[in-house]
């Protein structure tokens, strides 16, 4: 079941709830017990061990600046 962050906006507490996707707009009330709360945004990631077969993907460019290496102008 999908873990959700919220924070209540009125003593600022951050909190996980995990309920069904379903669920995942519905309201949601603090510990505390107030009712004003904002769900928030999470990132999820993932790391993939080697062993699918095939060569490994190369890694993704690096650089810096605007455009992808510093290249502008």
């Amino acid at each position: 079941m999908p873990s959700y962050a919220y924070r209540c906006r009125s003593c600022g507490d951050t909190f996980e709830m995990n309920r069904p996707m379903a669920e995942a707009s519905a309201p949601a009330a603090c510990p505390a017990g107030h009712d004003d709360t904002v769900k928030l945004l999470t990132t999820f990631g993932t790391v993939t061990r080697g062993g699918g077969g095939g060569a490994p993907t190369p890694p993704a460019p690096s650089g810096g600046g605007c455009c992808g290496g510093g290249r502008c102008g």
